[in-house]
């Protein structure tokens, strides 16, 4: 089964599906080792990881390239951030090809002007409906795997407002688009609202210290939503404990006893190492007569 056949037999079950935020091989391994049955690659994450803020800075090929690391180094499937797609409707037909390439299960593709912004920081500014929705349709028209998903993403609601965006969200979903993302609902009755005006699936935007208020997962449950992605839930763990760790390093001139909390072996053994030790005896036919393996019956 691909990874898109996977996530979809995922969103056709009841239950929400959870996809925690992951930037990297190692992060995307421990999503899933944590028993959570998808992966959503951050681009706000990607973006850090190259050193630069989520100001629109990365490439196509740079996001590609991450989506493929995260999508070969886990069992489950990958979400992925496309961004506006990097450009026209033209971009957006490569830009599908390439996602679907790299071995991700889905991507979202938002309305923002280009260079965009991270969904919960002021100063965004969205494309016109028709440029949306033209985009909307390149990437429908370019998808070789129908089951890979497509989520049209809006940023209308920061710029214009709900009935913006929730008009946006059903054209999207009339163009094609196989689940909604409508971005920074700014209190838990729109929250509750928008599985309701979307004649569609919906996915949810999970950000600490954003423009959504704070919900537990059993609450967007409750709501009517498909799928939760929580994008800077270990970058931001990750920035907060590297800065402390390395503080204190700096002010006493000794490691934190905290640094070394795992051994190296478990430290290994959540990079698979289980697994790969088990290929070095695999392949090995203990049966062979010992010497020149040319030379046994």
């Amino acid at each position: 089964m691909t990874a898109a056949a996977k996530l979809r037999a995922l969103l056709a079950k009841q239950e929400l599906v959870v996809a925690p935020g992951a930037y990297d091989g190692l992060t995307a391994r421990l999503v899933e080792r944590a028993g959570f049955p998808a992966v959503y690659m951050t681009g706000a994450g990607t973006a850090a990881r190259y050193g630069y803020p989520d100001y629109g800075l990365l490439t196509m090929s740079e996001m590609v390239d991450n989506a493929g690391i995260l999508s070969n180094a886990v069992d489950v499937p990958v979400i992925a951030d496309a961004d506006t797609g990097y450009g026209t409707e033209l971009n957006v037909f490569r830009t599908v090809r390439e996602f679907e390439r790299s071995g991700a299960a889905g991507i979202h593709i938002e309305d923002q002007v280009s260079p965009k912004r991270c969904g919960h920081l002021d100063g965004k500014d969205v494309i016109s409906r028709e440029e949306f929705i033209a985009k909307i349709r390149a990437a429908v028209a370019a998808r070789r795997d129908p089951d890979f998903l497509l989520i049209a993403r809006t940023d209308s609601r920061a710029v214009a407002d709900m009935d913006e965006a929730v008009t946006r969200a059903n054209l999207a979903l009339q163009a094609g688009a196989d689940m909604i993302f409508l971005e920074a609902t700014q209190s838990l009755d729109e929250m509750a609202a928008v599985p309701r005006l979307v004649k569609g699936p919906c996915l949810l935007n999970i950000v600490r210290g954003g423009k959504t208020p704070d919900v537990d997962l059993a609450t967007v449950e409750r709501f009517g939503y498909r799928l939760a992605i929580l994008p800077s839930l270990l970058i931001a763990d990750v920035t907060d404990t590297c800065i402390r760790t390395l503080r204190q390093l700096k002010e006493t001139n000794t490691p934190p006893a905290s640094a070394g909390a795992a051994t190296l072996a478990e430290r290994f053994r959540n990079l698979g190492s289980s697994e790969w030790d088990e290929l070095r005896t695999r392949f090995r036919d203990n049966s062979t007569v010992a010497g020149d393996p040319s030379r046994a019956d």
